[in-house]
């Protein structure tokens, strides 16, 4: 299996090379680039498994190159700042990074968060179905391809909203609680980060809302937890 390609995107090269070389010590490939154009260009050419993009640099900020990367990819993104300031980490939640790391941090939390992100990349969640396509009223699920049609239009969701959709959709009729969304999407080391859900959720709900006509197909239970609606 070739290694996994992890770009890292900062506009400081010590910790470019700090986070490439431990990287590349876990049998990890890297690509560095300095600037938000760099890597928005970078990202199309090498197609990597995940990007470290960092929030604060100067010109195109993280954010913007998030913004403009979604346009185009889903590929997973964990966002590091050296702000602990919680607007920025839903921002960023809400403009699709997949997690969201303060400087500083420690390799074992980078390592941790890195690995995490790569499972639910792996498609290991959620559970593997038995059928090659699920259907639950305007949604149509093609399991085998990873794509999603709403009222016969295709709406593209990054890897963390298709796996949490599906998962929903897979016990459709039954209350699934915070915990349990966040430990089979997450991983059990998230499953305190109700944040992380409620902005996924809302994106999704977002993504559906052009093709369902007012049809609410997810259900809040508030304090609880989130249920598909079945047909």
């Amino acid at each position: 299996m070739s290694a996994k390609k992890i770009m890292i995107v900062d506009d400081e090269p010590k910790i470019i090379r700090f986070i490439a070389a431990n990287l590349k010590s876990l049998g990890f490939e890297t690509v560095a680039c300095q600037n938000g154009a760099e890597a928005l260009e970078k990202a199309e050419a090498v197609d990597p498994d995940l990007i470290l993009l960092d929030l604060m640099m100067p010109g195109m900020d993280g954010f913007e190159v998030l913004r403009r990367l979604r346009t185009y990819s889903s590929v997973p993104v964990i966002m590091l700042t050296a702000r602990s300031n919680g607007a920025d980490k839903v921002q960023g939640l809400n403009l699709g990074a997949d997690d969201y790391l303060t400087k500083p941090f420690s390799l074992d939390e980078l390592f941790a968060r890195v690995n995490a992100v790569l499972r639910r990349l792996d498609g290991r969640m959620p559970a593997p179905a038995t059928t090659s396509e699920l259907i639950n009223g305007p949604v149509t699920v093609n399991l085998a391809q990873r794509r999603i049609w709403v009222s016969e239009a295709e709406v593209k969701f990054t890897e963390t909203e298709y796996n949490l959709f599906v998962l929903l959709l897979q016990h459709e009729g039954k209350v699934m609680t915070h915990e349990q969304l966040l430990s089979e999407i997450w991983g059990s080391e998230y499953r305190d980060e109700v944040e992380y859900l409620r902005v996924t959720i809302a994106r999704i709900r977002q993504k559906l809302k052009a093709h369902t006509e007012g049809q609410e197909l997810i259900v809040t239970y508030p304090g609880v937890g989130y249920m598909a609606k079945g047909d």
